[in-house]
């Protein structure tokens, strides 16, 4: 992998899905295997990010897409510094991503897809964020009363359901290397 980034350059891996499909949790792990090999690396998780550069945003359209449009701007200011930037958000428009996609010079940009159905995802919800979607408690909630557009050609499809974290990972990893 290092062949690649000799060259000083940097890398933004967009992890993408509904809420509690597994994007946090794969990549603090990909984050913490490349810390251990020495890369220069961000980490961007949704819930973060929200309670700091995006807490004066709510859950509109509007305000998703300057959700994902602001941790784009601050990725890729440090993938021209060299950075491999993971960022975690659910970002569920696909002209977001598009356009997030098009802010980046051609190989610096990986959006992975963490595919998993609803219904494992109310399952792993700790917070009971679902629930109160469903009980109407929250609104525009993702997968529940505000959309989710799947990516039309994710550069990698993880199937959270079939696949163990570290297989994830993995495959991450591979394509990081094919870049």
């Amino acid at each position: 992998m290092s062949a690649y980034f000799e060259e000083n350059k940097g890398l933004c891996v967009w992890f993408t899905g509904l809420p509690c499909a597994g994007k946090t949790t794969i990549s603090k792990r990909l984050y913490e295997v490349l810390v251990r090999e020495n890369f220069k690396v961000r980490l961007f998780d949704g819930d973060e990010v929200r309670k700091t550069i995006s807490k004066d945003l709510g859950f509109s359209r509007e305000d998703r897409r300057e959700n994902v449009l602001r941790v784009a701007k601050i990725a890729k200011d440090l993938v021209d510094q060299g950075y491999i930037v993971i960022c975690a958000l659910v970002s569920p428009y696909r002209k977001d991503r598009e356009e997030v996609r098009k802010m980046f010079e051609e190989g610096e940009f990986m959006e992975v897809f963490v595919d998993t159905s609803i219904e494992v995802c109310e399952k792993r919800d700790t917070r009971g964020l679902y629930k109160k979607a469903r009980l109407g408690l929250i609104k525009n909630f993702t997968g529940i009363d505000d959309p989710y557009e799947v990516p039309d050609k994710p550069d990698v499809h993880l199937k959270t359901e079939k696949e163990s974290i570290e297989e994830c990972v993995d495959r991450v990893l591979r394509r990081i290397r094919q870049k």
